[in-house]
């Protein structure tokens, strides 16, 4: 009970910061899940396409990032951008935060392209549709339909993975908390309390998600 009370009591407090705080965390993922979806589709599309060159660009650009720690490419884009340009940390982390999940968003849009049926693609050639427009008309919004149960696990992960952002000096929730436990030595009472904001969150982004399938009756 006297945890339960220190809890209420830190919450209580720090709310109006880590507000705030709220209001950026959304924003950093949301520039990250409208940068990392466009690069995933891009990649996706590349990587299967016809062209080899392409293929080899898209294949080198997933094993990199998949193959590298998050928290390694956020301060090696930041030390590397400010270098040649002058960027903010909400800006370098956001855009970090967007190439990496590009990497892993491009493999669901592939996945989900490639297990439409031959049969549907040849069918719409022989309809006349060229390769474009059979993609676009028909493979893709099928292959859209079957990718929104992955994204959306994919774009939860962004949000949490948005903490990391700390590190480049970036005033999101993390951030404040470990600033707030470092002032009030209360470190447990806090990151219990930043728990739930990323919790709540959550559960609010996997409703909004699943509307959004049912709205689209993914599951038939």
């Amino acid at each position: 009970m006297e945890l339960l009370k220190t809890v209420v009591e830190v919450f209580l407090r720090t709310y109006p910061g880590f507000l705030e705080a709220t209001l950026t965390t959304l924003q950093i993922t949301a520039v990250a899940l409208v940068l990392g979806t466009s690069l995933g589709l891009i990649f996706a599309l590349m990587k299967i396409s016809r062209s080899k060159v392409l293929q080899t660009i898209a294949n080198l650009y997933i094993t990199i990032i998949r193959g590298t720690p998050l928290i390694v490419q956020i301060m090696f884009l930041y030390f590397g951008i400010t270098t040649l340009i002058v960027l903010s940390g909400f800006w370098a982390g956001a855009i970090a935060l967007g190439i990496h999940n590009g990497a892993y968003i491009a493999e669901i849009f592939r996945g989900a392209i490639q297990g439409i049926d031959k049969g549907q693609r040849e069918a719409s050639s022989s309809l006349g549709m060229t390769r474009t427009q059979s993609m676009r008309r028909i493979v893709f919004p099928q292959a859209l339909k079957r990718s929104i149960p992955p994204l959306g696990n994919q774009f939860i992960i962004t949000l949490k993975d948005s903490s990391l952002v700390y590190i480049i000096g970036v005033s999101e929730l993390f951030s404040i908390a470990n600033r707030e436990a470092a002032q009030s030595f209360q470190s447990l009472e806090t990151y219990l309390v930043v728990g739930v904001y990323y919790l709540v969150l959550v559960m609010i982004f996997t409703y909004l998600l699943k509307l959004y399938e049912n709205k689209l009756n993914v599951d038939k």
